[in-house]
């Protein structure tokens, strides 16, 4: 049995909860997120801030960590911020999404229920593949992109780091949507998209740059 600690306790979190409670290989041992302001047992797992990871570890010096955070850049400032080595996180899988055996997927990433990861698809580290996406083959996905519900990604797409692809959205065969940028919900991307701005639209068009650092 796999000791797991989430770091981030919102809505995200709650979904990761009921992924490692479906699994019958992990289980629940702390909730860490900065609304915690001490670190300290619970009946079912100890709480704190993410601080207290070195604390947890010599408690549970097997324990495994996984950043529970739905917003990209926090997922990459966490990982920063915490201080880990890539086999401090574990790779989290529902038991009911479909995941080829070619497939390779990153330290940190969660492949939520009912998501497909076709053959030679490459997922980066931190990534969130989120209910039903999929993910076709040969896709190059970077660390921490978020793919939302029912994203479907045909052949040969790659998403480069920190982009969010919004839920339903479509893209076709040999794609690349660009670092930090975000493509709206429903979108149909049949041209490239550029590093940092927000695409949307049936086909999908820029309609803003995104000016902010993510530390990417």
């Amino acid at each position: 049995m796999k000791n797991v600690a989430i770091v981030g306790d919102g809505g995200h979190g709650k979904v990761i909860r009921e992924l490692i409670n479906a699994r019958s290989d992990t289980r629940l041992a702390a909730v860490l997120d900065d609304k915690f302001k001490t670190f300290e047992g619970g009946k079912e797992w100890y709480t704190g801030p993410p601080e207290a990871v070195t604390e947890l570890r010599r408690l549970i010096p097997d324990v495994l960590f996984l950043i529970a955070v739905g917003k990209n850049s926090v997922r990459k400032q966490l990982a920063e911020r915490l201080g880990l080595r890539k086999d401090d996180f574990i790779t989290l899988i529902h038991p009911s999404a479909i995941v080829s055996k070619s497939a390779v997927i990153g330290e940190g990433t969660v492949i939520m229920a009912g998501a497909i990861i076709q053959a030679d698809a490459r997922i980066g580290a931190h990534c969130i593949i989120n209910t039903g996406a999929v993910a076709e083959h040969e896709n190059q996905i970077s660390d921490y992109v978020h793919l939302s519900p029912r994203v479907t990604l045909s052949g040969a797409v790659s998403v480069q780091e920190g982009a969010h692809v919004g839920t339903g959205a479509s893209v076709i065969p040999q794609i690349t949507i660009g670092a930090w940028s975000i493509v709206g919900a429903g979108s149909a991307v049949i041209r490239p998209i550029p590093d940092r701005v927000t695409a949307a639209g049936a086909p999908a068009r820029i309609i803003s740059s995104i000016q902010t650092s993510n530390k990417g």
